[in-house]
């Protein structure tokens, strides 16, 4: 059986730790290989999947072995495939004993996800190591046929969808997470934000829509203001009930998704979850050094809203440039509340795109499918 190593460090608190988990997963579960994870702090993944033991420095789920990062390895260890996650490296003692392995293990720097176009171009491009004898290629998730997609695990579509047509699941689900079920008509939201997101400029605007919504946030930035909200009185409040609850399990967030009419996510795993729940999103992206995140954000806009009605697209547009602080950027409005209002006018044809963009999502690769099919042209 074939070994994958796959190596993480978190950086974006949950993102990079998820996304590695769901490749592990899909490896190990749907391509048949022996997986192990290697992570420099468990308990990011804990906080996903409560199963796993943050003190344990061995331990194994769904057919994925999970170690902690070490610094000693021999070349016994070196895996068949070699997949650091965002460019996060190997341990040193892991790269030394990769030096003379025989066959040679296939190295590949598992990027970021990104819509930029540039991305096609340097997609599995070799990098040799400039002391050693080898060779890493670059592996980029994207969304054309020319990289390498994004993941989708077997099933999972046909799961959301059955939970999406079923009232009775979808009661069930929030009876268990919150005690109650929403009201008819009630327009429900997920928030997952980085700090500085404007939740309370969102929540003000949700007040004076006229409608009762929910807001329910997992605990973390936005649960923190929305905890300050509840204590007002009732009468600023509107019809607006807000719900801080527990940090989900991946595969119960994939549910609050699915059932929510619009989601606030962030970084990249819940970016692409999002994409599959079929429902209008936000995207709150990982502020980088310079502003390049906001080419980033502007490259995925300009893709997610072709086809959109010029007024439709302009309203998701000044949305997310609000949200993710548009003062960074010259002429770009900052009121997220006015920017909010415009955004649910359009619910009804925002909706119909967010599941027609889900639909040609499924016609691009699927990422763990690509990057086996890649490791294995590497020893044709």
């Amino acid at each position: 059986m074939e070994r994958w190593d796959i190596f993480c460090r978190v950086v974006d608190n949950y993102g990079d730790v998820g996304v590695s988990w769901r490749l592990a997963r899909a490896l190990a579960r749907e391509h048949g290989k022996q997986v192990r994870l290697w992570l420099d702090d468990p308990a990011v993944l804990a906080k996903l999947r409560p199963e796993i033991d943050a003190a344990r420095d061995e331990q194994s789920l769904e057919g994925v072995a999970i170690h902690k990062m070490r610094d000693s390895f021999t070349r016994d260890d070196v895996a068949d495939v070699v997949v650091e996650t965002f460019g996060c490296d190997p341990p040193e003692g892991y790269v030394q004993a990769m030096v003379g392995r025989e066959p040679a293990a296939r190295w590949i720097n598992l990027e970021y996800l990104s819509a930029e176009n540039w991305v096609e171009g340097s997609h599995k491009l070799p990098s040799p190591n400039p002391s050693l004898p080898l060779t890493k290629h670059y592996f980029f998730p994207g969304f054309t046929s020319k990289t390498g997609g994004v993941l989708r695990e077997a099933g999972l579509l046909a799961r959301r969808d059955a939970f999406q047509e079923e009232p009775g699941s979808q009661a069930a689900f929030w009876t268990g997470l919150v005690g109650a079920v929403p009201p008819g008509g009630a327009l429900k939201v997920s928030l997952f934000t980085y700090e500085k997101a404007p939740v309370d400029s969102l929540v003000e605007a949700c007040a004076n829509l006229g409608i009762p919504v929910w807001i329910v946030a997992p605990e973390g930035f936005a649960a923190t203001l929305l905890e300050s909200w509840g204590t007002r009185e009732r009468e600023t409040c509107g019809d607006v009930e807000a719900f801080v609850v527990p940090f989900l399990p991946q595969d119960r967030y994939d549910e609050l998704l699915w059932a929510c009419d619009v989601n606030f996510v962030r970084g990249e795993d819940s970016f692409v979850r999002a994409q599959w729940a079929g429902r209008p999103f936000v995207w709150h992206i990982y502020p980088q050094k310079e502003g390049a995140h906001w080419v980033k954000l502007s490259a995925f806009l300009e893709r997610y809203n072709a086809g959109l009605d010029p007024s439709d697209a302009a309203a998701v547009t000044a949305l997310w440039e609000a949200w993710n602080g548009g003062g960074e950027v010259p002429d770009v409005d900052t009121d997220a509340g006015a920017a909010w209002a415009g955004f649910i006018e359009r619910r009804e044809p925002l909706s119909a795109h967010a599941r027609a963009w889900s639909r040609s999502l499924q016609l691009q690769p699927e990422l763990a499918g690509t990057l086996v099919k890649f490791a294995s042209d590497l020893v044709k």
